[in-house]
């Protein structure tokens, strides 16, 4: 089994809220990994990303979609070597390129990113760091 399918495997199992549709398009490049529908009633993407080091790799297309489509859009990456997963917002993207896994995550670990993305929609979720 490659390691992303194993990934969503472990995301799927910790996140039984979520309607799950794992999204293989050939026809459309760039579209995200997973759609899922939580709770809420929100729908929202997450590119699954396994890497070996600190840097990620996207196709153009993988960039350009996150471009289009800021909101409800995720990037959701596990380091191999450490195990750590971390949540990235999709308007993150240029500087996920850039700074690949040394950006400041809006969520890190397994069972906090999965509450995170259970949570999309609801009052008690705060995309953005209140302000210092």
């Amino acid at each position: 089994m490659k390691f992303e399918s194993k990934f969503y495997n472990e995301l799927k199992r910790i996140t039984p809220q979520i309607t799950w549709t794992r999204i293989e398009n050939t026809s459309l490049p760039g579209t995200p990994d997973l759609l899922g529908y939580n709770v809420n009633q929100h729908f929202f993407t997450v590119e699954l990303k396994v890497t070996k080091s600190n840097s990620l790799r996207f196709s153009p297309h993988q960039i350009a979609f996150h471009k289009l489509h800021p909101k409800n859009s995720f990037i959701l990456a596990k380091h191999l070597a450490s195990r750590d997963v971390i949540l990235y917002e999709g308007k993150q993207i240029m500087d996920l390129v850039a700074w690949g896994l040394e950006l400041e995550a809006c969520c890190l670990g397994l069972d906090a990113c999965g509450l995170w993305l259970q949570q999309i929609g609801s009052s008690s979720l705060r995309v953005d760091p209140p302000a210092s």
